[in-house]
């Protein structure tokens, strides 16, 4: 069997742990006939709330996780000590200059070689990728580097848009177990319903919805 068509290893993403409130959300920018419109919510998210985010394509909800992930959010603040840990659909944050290991080895306070080369096998992220650049490697090779960049990084607050791009099937339940068990908060995008029921997501955030309102 070849070990693009094995699943992923069961992994766990821990947690930075910060008793204090890490995201609130006051208002947000929604796109309509091109043009953004303020509306105001009330968004609280402590450690092990999960948001849903939806809406229809195009009314901004991943420029909303942009602005949110780089700080940039107007009406939205992020506690200043937590680490965020951000799955972009197009991987445009990730340095494509650096190798995979250089990349892993960036999420780290104190860097563990050893670590890092165990971490990455659990994604099969062997020798040869770990030492290939990003820019040359698979978009399937950069999603399962991001999450495994997660493993190392210990965020308090994880941003996923869209977090089954370009990841194989065979995959997704692993994944989709990790992020359920993940203990920090949570923003997620994802058109794909069967695994959003998977992560069993109690909040959620209707941007077609207050648009209807308006």
């Amino acid at each position: 069997v070849r070990q693009e068509d094995k699943a992923i290893f069961d992994f766990v993403i821990p947690a930075q742990h910060l008793p204090e409130e890490l995201v609130t959300i006051s208002s947000v920018s929604i796109m309509k006939d091109y043009t953004p419109m303020i509306f105001p919510v009330d968004i609280h998210l402590r450690k092990g709330n999960k948001l849903l985010l939806k809406g229809p394509n195009g009314i901004g909800k991943s420029t909303l996780l942009k602005r949110l992930a780089l700080g940039e959010a107007e009406g939205a603040t992020i506690h200043p000590q937590a680490k965020v840990g951000y799955y972009r659909q197009d991987f445009s944050g990730l340095d494509v200059s650096q190798t995979g290991f250089e990349s892993l080895r960036a999420m780290m306070g104190v860097p563990d070689d050893e670590e890092i080369y165990r971490t990455a096998s659990k994604f099969h992220l062997n020798g040869r990728v770990l030492h290939t650049r990003v820019g040359a490697m698979s978009e399937g090779q950069k999603g399962l580097l991001t999450y495994a960049r997660f493993v190392l990084q210990e965020p308090a607050l994880l941003i996923m848009d869209e977090p089954t791009n370009h990841i194989n099937f065979r995959h997704l339940p692993v994944i989709a177990k990790a992020l359920n068990e993940y203990e920090g908060a949570m923003i997620v995008v994802s058109h794909h319903d069967e695994f959003v029921r998977e992560l069993h997501m109690r909040e959620e955030l209707d941007l077609g919805r207050l648009l209807q309102k308006a």
